[in-house]
């Protein structure tokens, strides 16, 4: 991904990496606090519901927005393969829903940073992208960083373990959808579909266990749905302004986030298998990311030489 110089604000003297590192350490607090709010939620509402609530008011927040760009901010020519994303979006959301509930918080989340890789064999065997030997490594070595968090053999798995490493599956076969959506539509764009999608057909399955909510988990649902909306298009921006591989280390903030929270909120207090985990899978995705701008790079310099412009999406 091109480095971007636009800002998403005015802010003179600060530069478009240490913005997007603003931004990225922003979405992962967001994340976090959310994550809470959805398993305290989870003692009253099926996670169905949940999810239905979190889509409904994230789009009610993204309303103000729509109507200052007004239906020119719905133009799209991609409309299938956003109803595509949103289903595979859906399918991700649940699982890691579920897994919240279920695990301990910063279990999960470790777990869960193997979205890149997953997105990264998925750009070699889905879009054909070329990922070479070091790219290859790198993720099998971060998938080993899995083994150590799971520790098979050392302790008995449950199947509930394996919920955040499948929603990370589906959030990357997301992150390879919006990668094309990406060339075509802008954040808010992709942002605002996904939440327009999401809200009908997660009511579908909602309703077979609906209940309603106490005037409490009424504040969560809220509270999920404005904390979703925001975090997504605080990391949306960040991609877009800086380098994935300046972004990425600042995702990561989302664990030592989520350790706290669940320490001070629940007692939980991660073992130092999953800190040696959670850092073998980041030290491999961060390595990915830095692969990818170096190929991104030189692809560039040799279009440049051979007197070509990239083709349009292409960083």
């Amino acid at each position: 991904m091109a480095t971007n110089s636009t800002k998403p604000w005015p802010v003179e003297g600060v530069s478009a990496p240490v913005t997007a590192a603003l931004l990225m350490t922003g979405a992962s607090l967001g994340f976090s606090v959310m994550n809470i709010l959805i398993r305290n939620a989870s003692a009253e509402l099926d996670t169905l519901q949940i999810a239905f609530f979190r889509n409904f008011f994230a789009f009610a927040f993204m309303l103000p927005w729509l109507a200052s760009v007004g239906f020119e901010g719905l133009r799209t020519t991609r409309l299938k393969l956003h109803l595509v994303r949103s289903a595979i979006s859906l399918c991700g959301m649940l699982l890691w829903f579920y897994s919240v509930t279920l695990l301990p918080l910063a279990e999960a989340v470790a777990l869960n940073f193997t979205v890149p890789l997953f997105a990264t064999a998925g750009a070699a065997l889905i879009l054909h992208e070329v990922v070479r030997a070091r790219r290859w490594t790198a993720t099998v070595v971060g998938f080993l960083g899995v083994l150590v968090i799971l520790r098979p053999g050392f302790q008995e798995l449950h199947l509930e373990m394996l919920l955040p490493v499948l929603a990370a599956l589906f959030m990357a076969l997301s992150v390879l959808v919006v990668k094309s959506l990406a060339r075509t539509d802008s954040p808010g764009v992709i942002v605002l579909y996904m939440n327009v999608l999401l809200t009908p057909l997660s009511l579908i399955p909602a309703l077979f266990l609906w209940r309603w909510p106490s005037a409490e988990v009424w504040a969560m649902m809220v509270g999920i749905g404005l904390l979703a909306a925001l975090s997504h298009l605080l990391m949306t921006r960040a991609y877009k302004i800086a380098d994935a591989s300046a972004v990425l280390p600042f995702d990561y903030t989302r664990l030592p986030f989520i350790a706290l929270f669940a320490f001070l909120f629940y007692g939980e207090i991660p073992d130092g298998w999953t800190w040696v985990g959670a850092a073998i899978i980041a030290a491999s995705t961060f390595y990915i990311a830095r692969r990818e701008a170096v190929v991104s790079r030189e692809r560039r310099e040799a279009l440049r030489a051979a007197g070509k412009a990239p083709e349009a999406g292409h960083p």
